[in-house]
């Protein structure tokens, strides 16, 4: 019934060394749902970096796939979260990243931002709606657990510290974050696709909702109109009740991973080889 139990676990360890552990626990015990929404607000980032989004446009998969490519990154991020990156399941679905990345001309630096929004926007989320914020420890565990993540996937010139790789993540939108259609379009896929989650009924209040927790600058590149006001204030009060509740819960024992709820692709569960675009399994699978 020790709420604060995992966090004292956590603070026995070293950011450095035992990030893996540290970013496990994090994920899947104690902000599970956290994590989840920061990462779609990390995705949404990614669309307002034009040379990002014209790519992610051409290949039609928001357009026509949004679930599956939604999905797909969900299992590969938590599928490392939960086995480790170097286990044998972690360092498969890494490959098989790395493989249908190969099909792309994708700049490193693009690669570089992305890679800097699964680090600092899951840290922003949970200092402004967790139950609790992250400690310095932790925050440095993210940071080592997706830096060794970008090694495996053959990143070059990673900032060499936290807060080096965090200027980098705001200098970049700084510089790079610009309206352009094709950031409309996929962002627009992402969020029908989002509505398609709830009943017809509470669709148009969703609608107007989603953008009450983004910011002018990510509203302005997707080419979205901000939420009215009160909407943005209702957002707020719900998820700072949400935490307050979530201090009085026990911690949670039983993992809560992305890979551990029903997958709307997968109702019947997924393989490694059903990762990716359809349009690239004949050249990602292995000879038979």
């Amino acid at each position: 019934m020790d709420r604060y139990a995992t966090l004292r676990h956590i603070e026995q360890l070293n950011p450095k060394q035992d990030h893996q552990r540290i970013a496990h626990l994090l994920v899947g015990y104690e902000f599970p749902w956290d994590m989840t929404r920061a990462l779609e607000v990390a995705l949404l980032r990614t669309f307002c970096i034009p040379s990002i989004a014209q790519l992610l446009d051409r290949t039609g998969e928001f357009q026509h796939h949004a679930q599956k490519r939604y999905d797909d990154t969900g299992i590969v991020v938590s599928e490392v979260f939960k086995q480790g990156y170097d286990s044998p399941r972690g360092a498969a679905f890494i490959q098989r990243m790395n493989a249908i990345h190969g099909h792309y001309a994708i700049a490193n630096e693009d690669f570089l931002y992305v890679l800097s929004t699964f680090i600092y926007e899951p840290i922003r989320w949970v200092n402004r709606f967790g139950w609790r914020p992250l400690g310095e420890a932790e925050q440095w565990a993210c940071y080592y657990f997706w830096v060794a993540v970008g090694e495996r996937m053959g990143l070059r010139d990673i900032p060499p510290s936290y807060a080096d790789f965090e200027r980098f993540n705001r200098d970049y939108e700084a510089q790079r974050f610009a309206y352009d259609p094709s950031n409309q379009r996929v962002a627009n896929a992402t969020r029908r696709m989002m509505l398609s989650w709830f009943p017809v009924p509470l669709r148009p209040l969703v609608q107007a909702g989603i953008p009450a927790l983004l910011d002018e600058a990510l509203l302005t590149a997707l080419g979205w109109e901000p939420a009215p006001v009160w909407l943005q204030r209702t957002a707020v009060m719900a998820l700072t009740s949400r935490s307050r509740l979530l201090q009085r819960l026990p911690p949670s024992t039983k993992s809560d991973f992305f890979i551990d709820q029903p997958i709307r692709t997968y109702p019947n569960g997924y393989t490694l080889e059903d990762i990716g675009p359809d349009a690239l399994r004949d050249r990602l699978s292995p000879p038979t």
